[in-house]
């Protein structure tokens, strides 16, 4: 096994999804996961503490990208103005094969419950993230809650539209999540 080639950690978050969809996440083992990707069973643990963690693979980065985002929006944005920004940061991170792995890990969730707890723990991060970020530039909790909250829904909505287009499209993620975003605030405006 090659342990020294780059991209250790992208082959096995890919190798692990892919198992995940072919036998699902219970069946699946860190040593078929570790051996799919090409590299031993210890590579696997210097990237990651267990199974579960692919799951979240990125999230860090995903959560300092939001809140980097909307720490950088002009002084005069609303908060989801802020938000927006926010979402435009975190997607410029998201590449070709965050958007071929959106279906599959869609799928590998939905059939697994521990995963659908880790997703859920991993939304609950994102949007802490945000509101966090949203609070500290004088927004009020109970609005940074409430905005950061939509964003969240923007951002998966965004994803996971965005993830199933033709991958020759060129329409990036920003624009999904974003047109989300808006469609979401024009929602809210109508609750009365």
């Amino acid at each position: 096994m090659a342990r020294w080639e780059p991209g250790a950690r992208e082959r096995l978050v890919v190798a692990a999804v892919d198992l995940f969809t072919e036998q699902g996440y219970d069946a699946t083992t860190v040593a078929q996961i570790a051996e799919r990707a090409g590299v031993t069973k210890s590579t696997f643990f210097r990237h990651f503490h267990d199974k579960r963690e692919l799951l979240v693979a990125g999230q860090d980065a995903l959560s300092r990208l939001l809140s980097e985002g909307i720490a950088d929006a002009p002084p005069e944005a609303t908060p989801l103005e802020a938000v927006a920004a926010g979402l435009e940061r975190a997607s410029s991170a998201m590449g070709p094969m965050n958007r071929q792995l959106g279906p599959r890990l869609k799928a590998a969730v939905a059939a697994s419950t521990e995963l659908q707890e880790r997703d859920a723990l991993k939304s609950v991060s994102l949007a802490a993230a945000m509101a966090t970020a949203l609070v500290s530039r004088g927004v009020p909790a109970p609005t940074a809650d409430l905005a950061a909250e939509i964003g969240l829904l923007a951002f998966k909505r965004g994803y996971a539209e965005w993830s199933e287009t033709d991958a020759t499209a060129e329409l990036d993620l920003a624009h999904y999540a974003l047109a989300a975003l808006n469609r979401l605030r024009a929602a809210s405006a109508s609750l009365g």
